[in-house]
């Protein structure tokens, strides 16, 4: 049987730290009686915040406190009345100094008396800026005025605890043990415990024994016991709380010392839950994140774009009259306006770009960017930084995150020129992308979606390639949806004329050399030349021939015609041709020479690496794939 002295104890100390947790709790707490316009009860935490004494914020109208903000004050009030609690950060009260106090209310509906009353927590808006200042103003002035107002407060002990139990935010006290004397039912409603079982316990063991990370949290390191030694005020931002089921919540908390006598005799701790506010933070930070994306992909857009206008393109349009060049535009005609992928196949030299920018200019995505990748000149290690991006620091040299062009061709087309050069273990990669429409940033493990089309060019018969097994047959297959043949300038001899009259009109705006014109003789040589190097040679040969010009005539400088006699050349001594196994071993000796000489070194300065003129990895990688590592 319990001993009954004991059990009145136990209620004298509740109840006594009830009147504790209240009176020095660090929220300002307020009763409000909206129906009277007036404070009924509040805390010194709140005397202090409004700059007015107890006995003076007891008499005055809120209207005092609140100011303009009054009728706002009566809207708050009712919406609080109708659904039982409510929150703004939108108030400004006016403190008794005249200054004006930005502040947060959150309003709790507390039945009392037959009447409809409020329980009003205020925090000043302002209240991160300077913590220590704060933890001082307190230590000085807050606990002095509480001992002056102690007696008026011990006659309003059931009051107080109404007020408590009825605030939002967690509340409880802590002796000089750690033991919890008051809990209020918000605290033990968040942690997932009754007060009667919290009450007595080591509060710290209950909810703060760990930290976000789960690493052990000591009781000599818990900010909130810290107060009970040094006897000042004590926050936490960054922490979190632990739940009876072993979950957790982040809080924002207060821990104020307690003192009588001039002694320590505990704390009172006052927490929120900021799951909400720290949800919507993150929200935003998500926003702001993609915004810089958004801005970091219209930069890399309006950077590429001005690239492209900087390159000239002596032809707008694609021109001839030509049967190959008519049936070009019909096939244009055809497959523009669809999603199909085209490949284009051709010498070097005839167009496939322009080609390219017809195709997606007749499409429906001519409103947005065309993309061209020279896949010759996108080295092996650099592919996936350079199609798909990179995150900063996902290599040596990423100094910064960067959009690959995937990215940048979203909803619009991306042209691949020269896919034949693409080495075969990264067309696995490519055709991955082509097939989904997603991929994953170099050092990011976010995938990402695409909605590109693809237009691809080659002067390589592809399927040669795929027979050769140099090239992938499923991406061959993919590719080729809708082929187009870009004819050599041998197929079309009689649009010769009307690209040279086209080149002479471009270039010699350019090079302002007006009026320049061809002779039929010039012309008769210019179709009869077989043009290996196609529309692109023409385009060099006009040139020439206008910056040589000494009047109206061009000076046409065509190579010796096919055919034409050369002189003798001297016997060149056949090349040797080495089987896959001598290269192998050419190649190991090659590294067994660089790293000899190095004296084994392979990275650093002076090492084998920067003797071949290769990065360190590179070398690793190779010495790995010949069986030369140690």
């Amino acid at each position: 049987m319990e001993d009954p002295d004991y059990i009145s104890g136990v209620t004298l100390l509740t109840s006594s730290a009830r009147h504790m947790a209240f009176e020095h709790c660090s929220a300002a707490i307020v009763l409000l009686d909206p129906l009277a316009d007036r404070f009924e009860d509040l805390n010194v935490a709140a005397s202090h915040l409004l700059g007015y004494t107890r006995q003076e914020l007891l008499t005055l109208p809120t209207a005092r406190i609140f100011g303009h903000s009054s009728s706002d004050l009566m809207a708050f009030t009712q919406y609080a009345m109708e659904h039982g609690n409510a929150w703004s950060d939108r108030f400004t009260c006016w403190r008794g100094d005249g200054e004006e106090l930005p502040v947060e209310l959150s309003a709790t509906h507390l039945p009392l008396k037959g009447r409809p009353h409020l329980v009003l927590t205020l925090s000043d808006r302002r209240r991160g800026r300077d913590p220590e200042a704060r933890s001082q103003q307190a230590m000085r002035g807050g606990l002095i005025e509480w001992r002056d107002v102690l007696n008026l407060f011990q006659e309003n002990e059931r009051g107080n605890q109404l007020l408590l139990s009825a605030v939002g935010d967690g509340i409880y006290s802590i002796d000089t043990q750690g033991l919890a004397t008051f809990v209020n039912p918000a605290a033990a409603r968040m942690f997932g415990w009754s007060v009667e079982e919290m009450i007595g316990k080591n509060v710290h063991r209950i909810h703060h024994h760990s930290h976000a990370d789960g690493s052990p949290y000591p009781d000599e390191a818990c900010p909130i016991y810290q107060a009970v030694q040094d006897g000042l005020v004590h926050e936490g931002r960054q922490e979190v709380f632990w739940r009876r089921d072993g979950t957790a919540f982040p809080v924002e908390f207060t821990s104020t010392p307690v003192i009588a006598n001039d002694q320590i005799i505990g704390a009172v701790v006052v927490f929120r839950d900021i799951t909400e506010r720290r949800n919507t933070e993150l929200q935003l930070q998500k926003a702001l994140a993609e915004l810089r994306t958004l801005k970091e992909r219209l930069e890399e857009q309006n950077a590429y774009l001005e690239e492209e206008l900087s390159t000239e393109h002596q032809y707008r349009d694609i021109v001839g009259r030509s049967a190959p060049i008519l049936k070009i535009i019909g096939q244009i005609d055809v497959v523009g306006p669809t999603d199909a992928n085209v490949l284009i196949h051709g010498e070097s030299g005839t167009g496939k770009e322009l080609i390219a920018r017809a195709i997606h200019q007749a499409s429906q995505r001519r409103d947005h960017p065309l993309i061209r990748v020279n896949c010759a000149a996108v080295p092996a290690e650099l592919f996936e930084s350079e199609f798909f991006g990179h995150l900063r620091g996902a290599f040596t040299g990423a100094v910064r995150d960067r959009i690959g062009r995937f990215e940048l061709a979203d909803g619009g087309t991306l042209f691949l020129d020269e896919i034949g050069e693409i080495l075969l273990e990264s067309q696995s990669k490519l055709l991955r992308v082509l097939q989904e429409g997603q991929f994953e940033r170099v050092g990011e493990e976010r995938t990402r979606s695409v909605n590109v089309r693809i237009i691809a060019a080659t002067n390589r018969d592809l399927r040669a390639e795929v027979a050769a097994r140099r090239f992938r047959e499923d991406l061959f297959f993919r590719l080729n949806v809708f082929p187009i043949h870009s004819p050599s300038l041998r197929e079309r001899r009689s649009d010769i004329p009307l690209l040279a009259a086209h080149f002479i009109e471009n270039i010699g705006a350019r090079l302002k050399l007006p009026g320049r014109r061809l002779s039929k003789g010039d012309i008769a040589r210019l179709q009869g030349y077989d043009w290996p190097g196609n529309i692109r040679e023409l385009q060099n040969v006009i040139e020439r021939a206008l910056i040589t010009s000494r009047g109206k005539e061009l000076n046409i400088d065509l190579p010796p015609v096919r055919g034409a006699p050369v002189p003798p050349q001297q016997p060149v001594e056949p090349r040797r041709i080495l089987t896959e196994a001598q290269l192998r071993e050419l190649e190991r000796d090659n590294l067994r020479a660089a790293l000899e000489a190095c004296g084994g070194k392979q990275f650093g300065k002076g090492g084998a690496a920067e003797l071949l003129g290769i990065k360190p990895t590179t070398l690793a990688s190779r010495l790995k794939k010949l069986g030369m590592l140690s």
